[in-house]
């Protein structure tokens, strides 16, 4: 995942902060030690469902967002690599699948979802001229036969 940091680094330049949904922490880790190797001094964010907030409070809990939370300390995940963990409500981060893949053709999933509604309530936070990076992890079609794209 270090490569997804270096992308970041040269295509963008200066990042102010990256937020990612954290799973096994792989990608976390990885972005994050990429940019700061790049010289970034980026505030790296963790983010968790709301409805699973282990990282948060210590207890996690039935959430639908694939890949994410899985109710235990990811063993890569250690201070080190992040500043802050946010959690974000798992329905947001639906709406926003649905919303980008209307409106801007990004066809993803919940994870991917819940990325990009952090990144953009962040970016009000920091105002205007800030950075802030993330990904969409994921494709929409395994999400098909559920009720994500209804």
């Amino acid at each position: 995942y270090a490569n997804i940091g270096h992308e970041l680094a040269e295509q963008i330049g200066h990042v102010d902060a990256y937020v990612g949904a954290v799973g096994s922490a792989g990608m976390l880790v990885g972005v994050s030690r990429a940019l700061k190797a790049a010289g970034s001094k980026a505030r790296i964010i963790a983010l968790e469902p709301s409805q699973s907030p282990f990282l948060t409070t210590g207890k996690g809990g039935p959430h639908r967002v694939e890949g994410t939370a899985a109710g235990f300390w990811p063993p890569h995940l250690t201070k080190d690599f992040y500043d802050e963990v946010r959690v974000i409500d798992e329905n947001d981060g639906k709406a926003m699948a649905r919303r980008v893949a209307k409106e801007e053709g990004v066809f993803a999933g919940t994870s991917s979802g819940v990325n990009l509604f952090a990144a953009l309530e962040l970016a009000r936070e920091l105002g205007p001229g800030k950075v802030v990076a993330t990904v969409a992890v994921d494709t929409g079609l395994k999400y098909l036969a559920g009720d994500l794209y209804k």
